[in-house]
């Protein structure tokens, strides 16, 4: 199943994906008498979401015909942000090798290098991605989300894909020429405004074969950057989200931003995505602060 949030009439709306297009829940509310929530993070947040799972597979076709005209085609689509305000989210620092040669720095092979965004930092696809005034070199990193379903503690890497709501594509920032000052401008270097874009839409695990078989990619202005596949990462996915879980209770909509193969520079009016196999991929334009106009 695939799910995203849409912007219609002033309003930010859960929605289920279809090929054709996407229905908001609160249509499917009216027309069929549910009593699905209209937002996602309360889905996930009341873990909703595998009885709604389970109701799309058993109930969908025979449900089809009374919803048609509720669909809204692609081309119409305007997407948010998943959600805005997640307990917590988690980014993984050089999961990749190759990525950490690009930093010159060791990569982290005994424990993740782990750290924490604010929400204030989230975006969503086709925002605009603000370099700030006090950096004179951003990057972009193109990266798998994991959104997790169930609040959870002390959790076993066998017991960590239980826990797991789905996958998305992120693009998170870094004020590198800050961070290069002192490791210990790490947070400060990751938390601007808009320094985190997450969507467009929540897939969900059964939607996917084998995500260790995933490429994710960065790409600048219609060029690759840089690509790498999930089994390459140093701490793998199950692995992070038990490690974290024994850190600190994980709670339905925290979301773990497993790291990136490549950081490409970012500049006045460039377009960064995230790609990865399978998903619909996540843009973003970029807007230089210290330029005017």
């Amino acid at each position: 199943m695939r799910l995203a949030t849409i912007k219609k009439d002033g309003q930010e709306l859960a929605a289920i994906v279809l090929s054709e297009g996407v229905i908001p829940l609160s249509a499917v509310n009216e027309e069929l008498g549910t009593t699905w929530p209209s937002s996602l993070f309360e889905i996930i947040r009341l873990e909703q979401l595998p009885s709604l799972k389970t109701w799309f597979q058993q109930e969908w076709e025979s449900l089809m015909h009374p919803l048609r005209n509720r669909i809204i085609p692609l081309s119409q689509v305007v997407y948010a942000p998943l959600y805005r305000h997640p307990r917590k989210i988690w980014g993984i620092g050089l999961n990749y090798v190759e990525h950490a040669t690009d930093l010159s720095e060791k990569a982290p092979n005994t424990e993740p290098a782990s750290f924490m965004k604010p929400d204030t930092a989230i975006i969503g696809p086709n925002d605009t991605i603000q370099i700030p005034v006090q950096s004179e070199r951003t990057t972009a990193e193109a990266e798998l989300g994991l959104i997790i379903g169930k609040a959870c503690k002390n959790v076993s890497e066998e017991e960590a894909p239980d826990v797991i709501a789905g996958f998305t594509t992120i693009i998170d920032m870094t004020a590198e020429d800050i961070l290069q000052k002192n490791p210990r401008y790490l947070t400060r270097s990751k938390s601007f405004d808009t320094f985190f874009s997450f969507g467009p839409h929540l897939i969900t695990p059964d939607e996917v074969d084998d995500v260790l078989k995933l490429e994710v990619a960065t790409m600048i202005n219609g060029a690759l950057h840089r690509k790498n596949v999930v089994s390459n990462m140093t701490f793998r996915l199950w692995s992070l989200v038990s490690f974290h879980s024994k850190v600190m209770t994980l709670l339905p909509g925290d979301i773990i931003s497993t790291g990136t193969p490549g950081a490409v520079v970012i500049r006045d009016g460039d377009i960064v995505e995230c790609q990865i196999d399978g998903f619909e991929k996540l843009v973003n334009h970029v807007k230089d602060m210290k330029i005017s106009g």
